[in-house]
């Protein structure tokens, strides 16, 4: 690797010039802190853990680009700059002078100490662990939680989401033995990763994620971020995730739940607690012995809250938080009984779990999660996937900035779109420009910029189906709807006598 302490000091300078605004929230000393979490060192050669994240946040912020590109991508928005001669970096690549020998093709080692190869960035990012980005994640989350924590919490409880997706990879032979594949309807196999999320709804901000072979289930994945939940913490799961153990899990790590009814649950009532509120317990068959086997109890208790929605079957929520002063049936379901059709659930609280679809689609659309991975490999994979949770991290808490400094009460009125096209749009100017003007005018700029798309408020959109006859593919030719021409008979030839 690069031990040469020139070469190294070049690529931090470089570094520094890109991180203009990401440093804001990427300081050294949480790099550091990160780092010492996940007990690593960050070494002193230019492709170190630091410009390991400032590359990634590169590659998920252009993925249309390759790797090579990404590399040179700085420099070359450097070197178009009129004063660059005159910089430390420019002298640096001045001074530089081919020496004698011809060194190999793949031989990482430049005379120029502005460049580094490909193959030194792929050696370097298959040795990075994915433990340096989950410490970075987590450290970032706690940053943004101690400047804006009343942001994420609902009734005094700190608001989350679980959910997960998968995501659809290149058919490369490492990938799809460790991820494994998925027959589509027309009997193709597709290589594809399970990714469970955990987020805040209220900020889409990512608060832990994991991702996993196909094989592996939701729930499963699920139970792997349990931990991180803290007491107090109340989280919204989808259907799909109604476990005992999982259930379980949170309600051992002081937190609550809240999920939809599944049908086919037996519980037993215990006591009415108002109407369409129950306090209800569950027992669970356990054939298999696999509840026994963790130590769970036999039942649990919880809270069963029914409503129905003019036109949608009668439906119900079910959660651990049992305490009817503390958050009331109208806080859960809200206006969902006198709601009209087609915007169910308008004001509760369980239908911020949406605000996860809305990130997937984000995460996975808007930004090129889906579609723009360049490795080949499950540990490139893993590290592209990383890149763009911290990215996506960044804009959201972007958007928070820009809605504080304008006042705005709700920052999911902002559009995360042109967020992003905002800070595309910039990035070249914060790259090129002073640190002072950069920090005074740039950055307020871009936040009164990203402040001005406003979306409007629609919540509950349906788009019912067509009822009656399913409408033609192609609508017919006036030919094709008079139908077959009509041939008069042929008149019978008279026999000559």
């Amino acid at each position: 690797m690069f031990l040469d302490r020139t070469r190294c000091q070049v690529w931090d300078q470089i570094r520094q010039h890109d991180f203009r605004f990401l440093g804001r929230f990427l300081t050294p000393p949480l790099l550091r802190q990160a780092a010492h979490r996940a007990g690593l060192a960050i070494g002193r050669h230019p492709l170190h853990l630091v410009n390991l994240v400032w590359l990634g946040l590169l590659a998920a912020l252009h993925p249309s680009k390759n790797f090579t590109d990404i590399l040179t991508l700085t420099l070359k928005l450097l070197r178009d700059h009129e004063g660059f001669d005159h910089t430390p970096l420019g002298r640096a690549s001045r001074r530089s002078r081919p020496r004698r020998g011809r060194r190999a093709t793949h031989d990482p080692r430049r005379d120029d100490p502005t460049q580094v190869s490909e193959e030194a960035f792929t050696k370097a990012r298959r040795l990075m662990p994915l433990a340096y980005w989950t410490a970075l994640l987590v450290l970032l989350g706690e940053r943004f939680e101690a400047a804006h924590g009343p942001c994420q919490r609902w009734c005094g409880l700190r608001l989350l989401a679980l959910d997960g997706t998968c995501l659809a990879l290149d058919h490369w032979p490492k990938l799809r033995t460790h991820y494994g594949t998925a027959k589509n309807a027309h009997g193709c196999q597709t290589v594809q990763a399970r990714m469970t999320l955990l987020q805040f709804p209220l900020t889409r901000l990512p608060y832990a994620y994991e991702v996993g072979p196909l094989a592996v289930g939701e729930v499963t994945m699920a139970r792997h971020l349990v931990p991180r939940l803290q007491a107090n913490d109340l989280v919204l799961f989808d259907r799909g995730f109604f476990s005992y153990g999982l259930f379980w899990q949170v309600q051992r790590q002081d937190a609550f739940f809240a999920v939809r009814w599944r049908r086919g649950i037996r519980v037993r009532r215990l006591r009415r607690l108002g109407p369409g509120d129950d306090w209800v317990r569950w027992q669970p068959k356990d054939s298999r012995g696999q509840w026994r086997r963790e130590g769970w109890p036999r039942a649990i208790d919880l809270r069963r809250i029914r409503y129905h929605v003019p036109g949608f079957r009668p439906d119900a929520l079910l959660t651990n938080l049992t305490d009817p002063q503390r958050v009331s049936r109208s806080d859960w379901v809200g206006l969902a009984a006198g709601s009209e059709v087609g915007r169910p659930l308008q004001s509760s609280v369980y239908r911020r779990r949406w605000e996860i679809e809305t990130t997937f689609a984000e995460l996975k659309v808007r930004q090129g999660l889906e579609g723009g991975l360049r490795s080949r490999t499950p540990a490139g994979v893993e590290y592209e996937i990383a890149s763009h949770v911290i990215v996506y991290l960044l804009v959201r808490w972007l958007i928070v900035e820009a809605a504080t400094a304008q006042g705005l009460p709700d920052p999911l009125r902002l559009s995360f779109v042109e967020a992003l096209r905002e800070l595309l749009d910039v990035w070249e100017a914060l790259l090129t420009s002073r640190a002072c003007w950069a920090t005074q005018v740039l950055i307020p700029r871009l936040l009164e910029r990203v402040a001005q798309h406003v979306v409007p408020d629609r919540p509950g959109r349906s788009f019912p189906r067509r009822k009656g006859k399913k409408a033609p593919r192609h609508q017919p030719t006036p030919k094709q709807r008079a139908g077959p021409k009509k041939q008069r008979p042929k008149p019978k030839k008279q026999r000559q006598g």
